[in-house]
């Protein structure tokens, strides 16, 4: 009696490839499951397993596929800039998988619309937050004549284009990874976060786009971009496209000094940090540097010492109160213009707030208050707001030309994402950004890590449309 033939079937964001046996090619990506005894592999390599069973010429039957086809249309041409052009061209001559790295304000949603466009196929855009998920619907409603879904904040809806957030996708990923051709992953940067990749991992969509202006990642998760959504295919910085298509920028460092008595704490808490460090022969150089020493000072009273001086310190360099006084300085300077102010502490966040009567938004503003905030400030009813990080990404506030950088991480993206806040295009805008430093403080070093790999690491830039249906 004949066996039935192959069978390719979607089941819990994963593959199964049903009636094969010793004598049947079966495609590499596929192991042996003992517990269910089937074939089985990841969603995402269901590209690998249709072009290996077909450069293999084995008959079978497509069951995974739940995706359908789509003539979309945007409602009225944008003509692309030569750059959203050629990211487009390369990342279709990399068989319309990769990543696509422009600097904010470029017009990368303008790139997904055009990739949306091209690949005719239900569609799923995965943002980091709800804020971004709803930008996204609004511009997808007035872009397409066709049904946009959403799935997050209360919504499950899945239309011809669908917009979740990474912790959506991983709640639901295992369930509708089989129903989009096309995935796009914006601020894809995220997506090497513990569990959002499997918002990858469980997709078998054969085109995939990530779009990011920062794609590195301090944990190098980022090299698992290559197997999620595929490797950078296009890479422009900001300051090559500032003038003509990103305003004009300035970048100021401004240093200053630590009083007196602010001087002699921050010395003693730091020896006490040191002394500790010396004793346990930590090296801050080394990669585990940092997990000794949060592992060794929590076994002693010594170690808690230790932490607690690092924190004070630390505190007293990007609290100074002479940084207090530069703000005013510099938002009388500024005070027709709109300046964002960001800090690393919401600590003093609050203190900006309540001291210069400039409206705050960290991670505890209700999305009511944050919304209303920034429409005002969009508006031109505040000409200043304060925040720590809440606003690094995913807000669209164009008319932003003033940054001031009181205290922030080591990280390169923290500091190109917010230099992206100012950047965006609008009519002959200058923008700037000021970074205020203590001197002769770790914040030195701070600043350096983040300038250093922001001299903006060198650019990396480096037909089977209807084989997935």
């Amino acid at each position: 009696m004949d066996k039935d033939g192959l069978k390719l079937k979607f089941e819990s964001g994963t593959l199964i490839l049903e009636n094969a046996d010793e004598s049947d090619a079966v495609p590499g990506a596929f192991v042996w499951d003992v517990r269910t005894k089937q074939f089985r592999a990841p969603a995402y390599l269901y590209r690998e397993v249709i072009l290996e069973l077909m450069r293999a010429k084995t008959e079978y039957e497509d069951s995974a596929k739940n995706y359908s086809s789509f003539e979309f249309k945007q409602k009225f041409h944008i003509k692309p800039r030569h750059y959203q052009t050629d990211s487009i061209e390369a990342w279709k001559k990399n068989q319309r998988c990769g990543v696509i790295v422009l600097p904010t304000g470029a017009g990368k949603t303008h790139v997904a619309t055009m990739a949306i466009e091209i690949c005719g196929r239900q569609t799923l855009i995965v943002v980091p937050t709800l804020d971004l998920m709803n930008q996204w619907f609004d511009l997808l409603l007035s872009t397409f004549n066709a049904e946009i879904g959403l799935i997050g904040g209360g919504f499950y809806e899945i239309g011809a284009i669908t917009v979740t957030t990474y912790a959506s996708a991983f709640r639901h990923q295992e369930r509708l990874g089989n129903q989009f051709g096309l995935i796009i992953f914006d601020e894809c940067h995220h997506l090497p976060g513990e569990g959002y990749k499997y918002a990858a991992e469980f997709a078998i969509a054969p085109f995939r786009l990530g779009l990011t202006a920062t794609p590195e990642r301090t944990d190098e998760g980022d090299l698992l971009l290559d197997d999620l959504v595929g490797k950078i295919v296009y890479h422009l910085e900001a300051q090559q496209l500032a003038g003509e298509y990103l305003a004009d920028y300035t970048l100021e460092k401004i240093e200053v000094e630590l009083t007196a008595n602010e001087r002699e704490e921050y010395n003693r808490e730091r020896e006490i940090f040191r002394n500790f460090l010396r004793s346990k022969n930590i090296s801050f150089g080394s990669p585990d540097g940092w997990k000794n020493f949060v592992m060794l000072s929590a076994r002693s009273e010594e170690g808690r010492r230790a932490m607690k001086a690092f924190r004070n310190s630390k505190k007293i360099a990007l609290g100074t109160d002479d940084k207090l006084r530069v703000l005013q300085d510099l938002l009388i300077r500024h005070r027709h213009d709109k300046v964002l102010i960001f800090t690393a502490e919401n600590e003093m966040v609050y203190k900006i707030s309540q001291d210069f009567l400039i409206p705050a938004i960290t991670h505890e503003t209700n999305v009511k208050e944050r919304k209303f905030w920034l429409d005002a400030f969009n508006n031109g009813d505040v000409l200043a707001l304060t925040t720590s990080k809440v606003l690094n990404e995913g807000v669209n506030i164009p008319d932003a030309s003033v940054a001031i950088i009181l205290s922030g991480s080591g990280s390169s993206r923290e500091h190109i994402q917010r230099l992206g806040r100012i950047l965006r295009k609008k009519d002959d805008k200058q923008a700037i950004l000021y970074e205020v430093v203590a001197r002769n403080t770790a914040e030195e070093r701070i600043s350096e890590r983040r300038t250093d790999a922001r001299q903006f690491h060198d650019a990396k830039q480096n037909s089977e449309r209807n084989l997935f249906g």
